[in-house]
């Protein structure tokens, strides 16, 4: 049986081509010269074929790789030890009595050995401590007390104090002084759980205004009555000059909203070309003239309705009246006590109105003669500014009021209230309906001066409020304040419409153009006023040359004036 199909086998050096399992061997002699010479020869003709020798392929031996070495297993870490914490500070009894040690005191003194750590509170952490928990006293008393109801009526006040074993009054308090005493002394009294006395107070003062009216023919006159009014009744004449102040505004509102209209509806007027025209001459402002106005910094100007005179104030309490354009001084207003805050022209005549630290506002003529003196604030004035109709006078005080008088008799028709802090910048609208007044408090309010209501609180400023405009388009009112921002509100949306970072110090006026109101300009503490566009709110003009402070501007007939805050030497 032949097998044809040879299958080579290499194994060290022997190379073996066999056709059955017994089939002839062939040692190489080259790796065996020797041959056993007992060893069995195949015959030739059994012998089919022989493969080639190949060359041996050496073999690479296994690396011997070592054992690893097991790892060891670590036990589990011990829990950590709390360390020990430092004991509250013991309170000491008061009154010198001994401090009586309760139960569980004894109990754990018995169970400990004595032996545990001991801390002791340095004096600088206890006097932080004490520091920190009278800070929160304190302001959970003035929360309570912001919650108490306190008597508006001084009488009123006068009458609990006196109740409640309290002075009635102290060395040069103030109504406002003595309310906010009384309402602390309220909240301390409930904050010491002595709601009784309290309760016993507020009866004691229901059977008086009982026994009054009882006295009285079964309270027909309740006018020596201790009341809590929530308004203040106001005088004849006030209710006389609301009627005049509705009757007049409805006309000028009238002509506004008309002359609006036709503007719109007019084929040949253009709006955007007649602004951009206003805001070109406002490029062009530059400065005119520059004079010494007193050897004090001045703190006040205005021009009159027709741009003849511009009158000044300042820290001396001296105001002047100055020829334009010729700057010459044509009068000089001597009365005032304390430096001068204010000055102002009348919008329909040549009267002039001064502000003073002295709590007094006056009335002057350009020659010079005092017609009216306003009394009545508690504080000095702030600013001053007339009633479009010419016929009333606003005032504001750090007293946190501001108040309306008749320029023709001197009467104070409107005490009005509504600023917790001091008020400082006073506004009137074009139609002479509305008033805007802002103070210390970041706040700028809007009242209706025919009702006497606060219509508008307008919150934004996160720092005192100096300065407040009303645009004569009638539903745009810009603020600006310490926040270095001037923000644009509309009344017609009540909220801000746009707010303008205008510049690096606090603002303290702003004016709008008084005819169109196309410009608006500010003056700041960074000696610089700046004029800005009332369509975009960007920046028109840098008004700049003072080395001081800027404290008051003007704008009358599309031109430009203001007064620097400076020590001038004659």
């Amino acid at each position: 049986m032949e097998y044809q199909n040879l299958m080579p086998i290499n194994t060290k050096g022997i190379t073996v081509a066999c056709n059955h399992p017994s089939s002839t061997m062939e040692i190489d002699e080259k790796e065996n010269p020797n041959p056993n010479p007992n060893a069995t020869t195949l015959p030739p003709d059994s012998i089919v074929q022989i493969a080639p020798v190949e060359p041996p392929i050496p073999l690479i031996p296994t690396p011997i790789v070592p054992t690893i070495a097991p790892i060891p297993v670590l036990p589990p870490p011990p829990p950590p030890i709390p360390r020990p914490l430092a004991p509250l500070p013991s309170v000491r009894p008061q009154n010198g009595d001994a401090a009586k040690p309760t139960n569980e005191d004894a109990d754990s003194d018995e169970d400990g050995d004595g032996s545990g750590p001991e801390y002791e509170i340095s004096e600088e952490s206890r006097l932080f401590r004490e520091k920190q928990e009278k800070a929160k006293q304190d302001f959970l008393m003035k929360q309570r007390a912001a919650a108490l109801a306190v008597p508006t009526n001084d009488k009123a006040v006068r009458s609990r104090l006196r109740r409640l074993g309290e002075p009635v009054t102290l060395f040069g308090e103030r109504e406002m002084e003595r309310r906010d005493r009384l309402r602390m002394i309220m909240a301390k009294l409930d904050s010491e759980g002595q709601l009784e006395r309290l309760m016993k107070v507020l009866e004691e003062e229901e059977a008086a205004v009982n026994a009054v009216g009882m006295e009285d023919g079964g309270g027909e006159d309740e006018g020596e009555a201790i009341q809590y009014p929530f308004y203040t009744e106001g005088s004849t004449a006030l209710l006389k000059a609301r009627y005049e102040i509705a009757k007049d505004s409805v006309v000028k509102a009238a002509m506004r909203l008309g002359r609006a209209r036709r503007k719109r509806d007019d084929p040949d007027e253009d709006l955007d070309a007649e602004i951009n025209w206003a805001l070109e001459n406002a490029k062009t402002f530059a400065m005119d003239c520059s004079e010494i106005g007193d050897d004090r910094p001045l703190s006040g100007c205005s021009f009159s309705y027709d741009g003849k005179f511009l009158a000044t104030c300042s820290l001396t309490g001296v105001a002047k009246i100055w020829s334009m354009p010729e700057i010459k001084i044509a009068c000089s207003l001597k009365g005032h006590t304390e430096r001068a805050t204010d000055v102002t022209f009348s919008p329909t005549n040549h009267h002039i109105a001064t502000a003073s630290a002295d709590r007094t506002a006056r009335l002057w003529n350009t020659e010079g003669t005092l017609l009216h003196t306003y009394k009545g604030h508690l504080d000095r004035l702030a600013r001053v500014a007339f009633h479009p109709s010419g016929k009333y006078l606003g005032t504001t005080s750090f007293d946190k009021t501001w108040r309306l008088w008749d320029t023709e008799t001197g009467e104070e028709l409107l005490l009005q209230e509504g600023h917790s802090r001091s008020v400082y910048g006073l506004t009137f609208h074009p139609d002479g309906s509305l008033a805007a007044s802002c103070g210390l408090d970041a706040l700028a309010r809007v009242w209706d001066l025919r009702s006497g209501r606060s219509i508008l609180a307008l919150e934004g400023h996160v720092k005192p409020v100096y300065g407040i405009s009303f645009s004569p388009n009638g539903y745009h009112l810009a603020t600006g304040g310490e926040d270095n921002t001037c923000r644009i509100w509309d009344l017609r949306k009540k909220r801000s419409l746009y707010t303008i970072p205008a510049h690096a110090n606090l603002i303290s006026q702003i004016k709008f153009e008084p005819q169109e109101g196309y410009f608006l300009v500010t003056a700041s503490y960074d000696m610089t006023a700046k004029v800005w566009s009332a369509r975009d709110f960007k920046p028109v003009k840098v008004l700049s040359g003072h080395e001081a402070k800027v404290t008051s501007l003007d704008v009358v007939g599309g031109f430009c004036r203001w007064t620097k805050y400076c020590h001038c030497f004659s």
